[in-house]
């Protein structure tokens, strides 16, 4: 171990005298709970994947794990993972930070200790075993991602950085109406208007919010049944597609977890929308509209009444859209963009099986691309010859 290393090694120490009697990893389940809210509160970034209201269903379609920091007997981080071989099939020294449906793995840290809690994480990873701890769909900006890299600078760690992507999130400071001006264009504002106008010709055009715990679980199954019948359904990517999925995110909206915002027409629900909040961000987590009233942009509709309800909460300060990279829909709503990758940490400096780890992920996602656009190649041969 490198004398900055050592030396970091011996501020965490320092800082958790009662460390040796917590072990670094724990099954998420058996978390302290009333811990686990804390450091949710006073986490220097929110990431509301990794509150317990969606982590604890989440757990129970995984094999997944959690790191843990602690400052004394205090919890100041936390980073859900598996093993290499549960979430990538490659039998490996790797903890991947994981769970289902999960499109961010910013870590929970304490405000306070943000960059020991940091390098605790990493810590726990190295004494579990893995020669590599990877986040995927990690934010390459902001405070955690600050805290990460001066912690991985004390131990002399260098990381990769993989699948470099932007993808849309709103300013939620800004005027609503003058932001999507300036986003939109007034051209295509209007547009919307007037698509708006002639949706108010076909019934009673009303748009709700339910943030009631009994409501939000009656208007999941709606948003269920709605996406079941649209592409995603068709494609069996549904969040109901499979039953252990809808129990889990069932038992995440009966736990808290979720808003869910509703655009109806007369009795019909034309779109619905999952949203998650944590501190002053929230996260525009899963869509869903009539594929039939396409004519109508009902999800365009929806989105453009939750960049008003965003802008006019003053607790909020940034929406992300949890959207892939290039989204035909978002990406011309909200014109802020968010940096993200898949960040590989090696647990320990100038690791030749480190680096060979990471060259084989490397390779692994590369051939799963080619497999990819070979079988839609087919698929699209096959489609037109029918």
């Amino acid at each position: 171990m490198s004398e900055t290393a050592m030396e970091s090694a011996r501020k965490v120490q320092a800082l958790t005298p009662f460390a040796a009697i917590l072990p670094p990893v724990l099954p998420l389940d058996q978390v302290s709970r009333p811990a686990w809210d804390d450091l949710v509160a006073s986490s220097i970034e929110p990431n509301a994947f990794y509150a317990p209201s969606y982590a604890l269903p989440a757990f129970g379609l995984s094999k997944t794990r959690a790191l843990v920091a602690h400052a004394g007997q205090m919890l100041i981080g936390l980073l859900p993972v598996a093993s290499g071989w549960s979430v990538l099939r490659l039998p490996l020294p790797v903890l991947v930070a994981h769970q289902p449906y999960s499109p961010l793995t910013v870590p929970l840290l304490s405000d306070a200790h943000a960059e020991a809690a940091a390098g605790a994480l990493i810590d726990a990873a190295a004494a579990s075993g893995a020669r590599v701890l990877s986040l995927p769909l990690m934010m390459l900006e902001g405070p955690a991602y600050a805290a990460l890299s001066a912690a991985m600078a004390q131990r002399g760690i260098v990381p990769t950085i993989h699948n470099r992507y932007q993808r849309a999130a709103q300013d939620a400071t800004q005027g609503a109406e003058t932001y999507l001006r300036n986003g939109l264009g007034s051209k295509r504002l209007k547009d919307f208007r007037r698509l708006r106008n002639r949706l108010d010709e076909e019934g009673a055009v009303s748009f709700t919010v339910h943030t009631d715990r009994a409501d939000v679980v009656a208007a999941l199954d709606r948003f269920l049944v709605l996406e079941a019948l649209g592409w995603k359904g068709a494609g069996g990517t549904g969040l109901g597609q499979s039953d252990n999925d809808a129990c889990f995110v069932r038992a995440a909206a009966t736990a808290g977890a979720f808003e869910i915002a509703e655009l109806m027409l007369d009795e019909r629900l034309i779109a619905s929308g999952i949203i998650m909040r944590q501190g002053d961000r929230a996260f525009f987590f899963k869509i869903a509209y009539d594929e039939t009233l396409s004519r109508y942009s009902p999800g365009v509709q929806l989105t453009l009444e939750l960049t008003r309800l965003f802008a006019a909460d003053p607790t909020l300060k940034l929406v992300d859209s949890t959207a892939d990279a290039g989204h035909p829909m978002i990406d011309h709503v909200w014109r802020e963009r968010l940096a993200l990758g898949d960040l590989l940490i090696p647990t320990h400096p100038n690791d030749p099986i480190a680096a060979a780890i990471i060259k084989l992920m490397a390779f692994r996602r590369g051939l799963r691309s080619r497999l990819k656009t070979l079988w839609l190649r087919i698929k699209t041969f096959k489609e037109n010859r029918t």
